[in-house]
């Protein structure tokens, strides 16, 4: 038969037991993470993000100086293709120019009695210088031919002598040698002129 005095001392010693044990407190305070060192809490997954930042900055930084590399070449070549437009024919136009000069002289020596005589040549002279001067128009190659009396420019002209003329001012042109020439806005050759002195 069962003793009910001994189970409810069973069932005391149980209960004491189960309140006996208590959890147990740690007296010392353990360190919040604002306090630790950064370098302990530094997260690994964060370092490699900043990583990554760098690294497209850097990929950045360099894609945009070669696009702006890449768009001075483009206008490098634009340029140098504009000018090759321009003045490409520079060359070619200043071998022509003696053509010119000779077909002028002839022009100009031809005296009264030529013109009677050798008519249908001299025109088909006049002709080809005629259709020379077209072809440089045609290619913006045109005349620089100054005027008795206009003003000496150093940046057109060039002196090959100086004379003292009455009536005429000094640094004035007086006789023109040899017609200059400009293609586009570059000068081919100066007018050669001669250039009045005060007497």
């Amino acid at each position: 038969m069962v003793n009910p005095d001994k189970d409810d001392n069973i069932f005391d010693e149980v209960a004491d037991s189960a309140v006996s044990e208590e959890p147990k407190v740690s007296l010392t305070p353990e360190p919040e993470l604002s306090s630790l060192d950064e370098s302990v809490v530094e997260d690994p997954a964060m370092a490699g993000v900043d990583a990554i930042i760098a690294e497209r900055d850097e990929f950045k930084d360099r894609l945009l100086r070669a696009l702006a590399e890449n768009e001075n070449i483009r206008k490098r070549a634009d340029r140098d293709r504009r000018e090759a437009e321009a003045y490409g024919g520079s060359r070619l136009a200043r071998d022509l120019l003696p053509v010119y000069d000779n077909l002028h002289r002839a022009l100009e020596s031809v005296d009264e009695h030529s013109k009677e005589t050798a008519s249908a040549l001299l025109e088909g002279v006049e002709l080809t210088q005629r259709e020379l001067l077209n072809i440089f128009e045609k290619h913006g190659i045109t005349r620089i031919s100054p005027e008795k009396g206009e003003a000496f420019d150093p940046q057109l002209h060039q002196a090959m002598f100086e004379a003292p003329v009455p009536d005429v001012d000094k640094g004035c042109v007086i006789q023109v040698m040899l017609e200059g020439f400009m293609l586009q806005e570059r000068l081919l050759r100066p007018a050669q002129v001669g250039v009045s002195s005060k007497a």
